[in-house]
């Protein structure tokens, strides 16, 4: 019986490889401060923190990370205000503010990155689309917030968000005045 060969799978752009080298960046940046990391996740549910959590050594510059998917997990881990949760709903800047907040009041880190949005198939509005997604990059001195419009199925939606939290952090590290 032969057996199959296996296809080398063409690298992807933005695909894993580009997380890898993304997390490495991050890491490289924290070091080079002296900082630690903190995420605050609802739809990405843990993936930022994975891919960082990928890169040997990162014990040294990631702290923890919140994944706070319910509006309840928001407000009880990261302090998130119920009247923000029921003015502005999980998917907007109000809500990543607070819960960049939160996540650098709970933990020991100096930069925290935040993300909520609408991943899909389902739970979109016409105000909230599928794919709306809310980040919050925070030290002690400052909040940069972006919305991005996010197009693919769940897994790109979710996929695209890690690379755009990591890429927020080099760029908040670096003092760029472009976020992502």
């Amino acid at each position: 019986m032969k057996r199959a060969k296996k296809r080398a799978r063409p690298a992807v752009a933005g695909g894993q490889d580009s997380g890898k080298l993304l997390a490495q960046q991050v890491g490289a940046a924290l070091k080079q401060h002296g900082m630690m990391l903190v995420t605050a996740e609802s739809c990405t549910g843990g993936g930022v923190a994975q891919a960082v959590t990928m890169i040997s050594g990162s014990s040294d510059w990631f702290d923890r990370g919140f994944v706070t998917y319910s509006n309840g997990a928001k407000e009880e881990m990261l302090g998130v205000s119920p009247d923000t949760l029921e003015a502005h709903g999980a998917v907007s800047e109000q809500t990543v503010r607070e819960m960049a907040d939160g996540a650098l009041q709970y933990s020991r880190a100096q930069v925290a990155v935040s993300v909520s949005g609408v991943a899909g198939p389902t739970g979109g509005s016409p105000e909230k689309p599928v794919g709306m997604v809310w980040f919050a990059w925070a030290t002690n001195d400052t909040v940069r917030t972006a919305c991005h419009q996010l197009s693919g199925d769940r897994d790109a939606v979710r996929a695209k968000s890690v690379q755009i939290a990591l890429q927020g952090v080099v760029n908040i590290l670096n003092n760029s005045t472009k976020i992502v």
